[in-house]
Formats: C-alpha cells, sequence, structure tokens
C-alpha cells in the first residue's frame, strides 16, 4: 500500500497539463483528492474534463485563484500534504506580461506557503523548473548550479524558489522544491516544443516552424515526472530539500524533431521563425539534469525511455478528438 493512501491532499494547477496527471496517479494511490483549478465562468477543469467519470468521482474540484489568498487558505484548510503546481509558464508570454508572472508564480506561491504554514500541513512539494538554472555552466546540472534568471518567467520561479527556502529556514515549515526538467506527454499545450512538431506535422504542413533548434533539453515523460512527485511526497528526510526530476540525458531540438518524423513516418523539413526566436540572451542553450539526489533519496528511476515516451506523447495527438484542440498553423505564444 502506498504511503499516501488516506491522506487528504491538495494539488493546485490540478486542470493543467502535469497537475492532471499527478491527480489521476494520486486517486490511484487512494489519496483523498481535492482539485484546486483556476476559476472561470465557463466551469471548466482544464484537463480534469478529459479524465474518465469514475475517476472524477473521487476528485474534489475547488474553483479559484492562487492571487487570493483567502481561496487558498479555504482550499489548504484540512489537508495534510499539499502540491504546488498552479503557475504561469509561457516563456514567450512573460517578454511582455511580467506583472502577471510576479502576481501568480510569486505571490502565488507566497500565499500557498502562508497557509500550509497556518494550518500545519504535514508536507508541502513547490513545483519548480530548469529554468532556474540558465544555460548550463557544467553539466550535468545538479540542485547547487547557480541560477540564472534569463527570462522574467525563469525570475520568478527564482523567487518562488527562495521564498521556500526562507520559509523553511524562519518557520520550520516542511517543505520540499521538486525540480523537473522539460517534460512532455498527453495533454502537454501547443507552447511547448513536442506539441509543436507532432501537431504541425499531423496537419501535413510542409515545413516545421520552430525557433533556435541548436538548444538542448533534458526531456522527461510526464509518468516519470509524476512518479517522482509521488516518492519525493513519501520520502523522509526531504524537507528543506530542492530535487531535479531529470534523465540526465540531452537532446537537441533539432534532433528532437527528426527522432518524431522518424517514429510518425514522415519527412520533416525545419523553417526557422524568428518569431519564435527567443533574445540571445535569453535563450537557454544546454540543460542536462543530475538525477543522483532523486535516486539516493528515494529510489526513483526513469521507466519511459525518450522514444517510448514520444510513441505514448504521438499517439494521444493523433486521436481527432484530442488533435482538433490544437491550432498547428498559429503560433502558441
Amino acid at each position: 500500500m502506498s504511503k499516501l493512501s488516506g491522506k487528504r491532499v491538495l494539488v493546485t494547477g490540478a486542470d493543467g497539463f502535469i497537475g492532471s496527471h499527478l491527480v489521476e496517479r494520486l486517486v490511484a494511490e487512494g489519496c483523498k483528492v481535492k482539485a484546486f483549478c483556476y476559476y472561470n465562468s465557463f466551469n471548466s477543469w482544464g484537463w480534469l474534463d478529459s479524465l474518465d467519470k469514475e475517476k472524477l468521482k473521487n476528485i474534489e474540484v475547488f474553483m479559484g485563484d492562487v492571487r487570493d489568498p483567502n481561496g487558498v487558505r479555504t482550499a489548504i484548510e484540512g489537508s495534510q500534504i499539499v502540491f504546488h503546481l498552479a503557475a504561469l509558464i509561457a516563456i514567450p508570454f512573460s517578454y511582455h506580461s511580467p506583472d502577471s508572472y510576479v502576481d501568480t508564480n510569486v505571490k502565488g506561491t507566497l500565499n500557498v506557503l502562508q497557509a500550509c504554514r497556518e494550518f500545519g500541513v504535514e508536507r508541502l512539494i513547490v513545483t519548480s523548473t530548469s529554468e532556474v538554472y540558465g544555460t548550463a555552466m557544467y553539466v550535468p546540472i545538479d540542485e547547487k548550479h547557480p541560477r540564472q534568471g534569463q527570462s522574467p518567467y525563469s525570475a520568478t520561479k527564482i523567487g518562488a524558489d527562495h521564498l521556500a527556502e526562507s520559509f523553511f529556514r524562519s518557520f520550520a515549515l516542511p517543505v520540499t522544491i521538486v525540480r523537473p526538467f522539460n517534460t512532455f506527454g498527453p495533454r502537454q499545450s501547443a507552447r511547448a516544443v513536442i506539441p509543436t512538431i507532432i501537431t504541425q506535422l499531423i496537419a501535413g504542413l510542409p515545413k516545421i516552424s520552430l525557433g533556435d533548434t541548436r538548444p538542448t533539453r533534458d526531456l522527461v515523460y510526464v509518468a516519470d515526472t509524476v512518479t517522482g512527485f509521488v516518492r519525493i511526497a513519501e520520502a523522509d528526510k526531504v524537507s528543506g530539500e530542492e530535487i531535479n526530476i531529470a534523465t540526465q540525458k540531452e537532446t537537441s531540438i533539432g534532433d528532437l524533431a527528426m527522432m518524431i518524423g522518424k517514429i510518425m513516418g514522415k519527412p520533416v523539413e525545419v523553417l526557422q521563425d524568428d518569431v519564435r526566436m527567443r533574445p540571445t540572451e535569453s535563450e537557454v542553450f544546454r540543460l542536462l539534469g543530475s538525477n543522483e539526489k532523486i535516486k539516493r533519496l528515494t529510489g526513483w528511476q526513469q521507466a519511459y525511455s525518450l522514444e517510448d515516451g514520444l510513441k505514448e506523447t504521438i499517439q494521444w495527438f493523433s486521436k481527432p478528438e484530442n488533435m482538433k484542440l490544437y491550432k498547428p498553423g498559429i503560433y502558441n505564444v
């Protein structure tokens, strides 16, 4: 039986890509799950709407906004474990709307920290990002690597991480910072490179529009990322720690496009789209994460190779009911 079985668990950002997969997994682990979703007048639960109705019966949905401390307090009260995933994450959008990133990523995280402290939660997992490291100064990137704010997005995540660290040091809040590298899989938004490539190939566009194809990324299939979250939540002696979830392998965007084309049996010709290029000093050219710490502290192991994860992802996108949710000919900021 899972150590999390029977625990009252809250997931912020439950309506998003990783959040929805985590909610599914926590239900399977026997948790009593409350899913914090972003309030909207359409009563949309994001990706949770795509889950089986039997699974949804085991999920309590809370509509709110992490920027509002009152709603966050209401949601967290009574929870034993909190997974904080709610964030604004699109890097290009952060260039022209940085205020919204401060409000959501920094102030939103502060609201979660305050509420968790007030209600004495047993464990808080704060989600970070490999983008806080910026372009690798050395590889593999371990948790001691310097932080580099190369975009407003990454700067706000650095700020949120330091706030979480301060609450551990100042108030003994049992918080762990989890730092996934580039997670991919079913339900990922079109702002990410893998859905961008797959959807353009499915749509039969003559050329695949991408930004810079030289940067490398450490690509983690979403099921492995979710397992990382669960293993960390189950582990002892991880409070106050920062922990990467990484494969310790890197792939360039150009090679990734060719690999996806080969799996799909489609020729790939890349068109470099200047609109998709990051400013030179903002581009993160190399990400290759160390997974030594997560393996040592939790026993986590990668279960999906890059190729296996891509096959699962392509299969999901290839279903017409899923593909219709995307607009391959439009650049998704």
